[in-house]
């Protein structure tokens, strides 16, 4: 499985920038990563951007208005992928303003991180650290305590 996070934005936070190449690598032997970062501009520019990079892609869009889960579910989430053959999956993460609701029809999963709002960065940040802690579960590493 191919995983493309698709953010808008570079990274301006050192800690964070320090936190995503660190998760990035860490999931390499587990998953391909690419993340790719966007031009920031009005929230239809940006969701059109988004749209058009994801084209063919299974796409996961971070919103306020998704699913709540557990790393657990996660981890399951990604075994169902696998098995139905799902080869590149797009995470979708917004600019400040977020996404249109063009964009979120187009997702073939709303995830919500938190019921908190996050600044993209931070999102992009725990969306690693997440994915790898999904796949140290279906491993079965010691990273995950429940």
């Amino acid at each position: 499985m191919r995983w493309h996070i698709l953010s808008i934005g570079k990274p301006k936070l050192s800690f964070a920038a320090t936190g995503i190449a660190d998760y990035a690598g860490r999931l390499n032997p587990f998953a391909q990563i690419k993340s790719e970062t966007l031009k920031a501009g009005t929230r239809e520019a940006e969701s059109a951007a988004l749209l058009e990079r994801s084209t063919g892609m299974f796409r996961i869009v971070l919103d306020e208005r998704g699913d709540h889960i557990t790393s657990r579910a996660l981890a399951a989430k990604i075994d169902t992928w696998e098995q139905r053959s799902v080869k590149n999956v797009a995470v979708i993460i917004g600019g400040a303003d977020g996404h249109t609701e063009e964009l979120r029809r187009s997702a073939d999963w709303l995830w919500s991180l938190s019921k908190l709002t996050f600044q993209h960065e931070l999102a992009l940040l725990v969306t690693l650290e997440q994915l790898y802690r999904a796949y140290t579960i279906k491993a079965g590493l010691p990273y995950h305590r429940d």
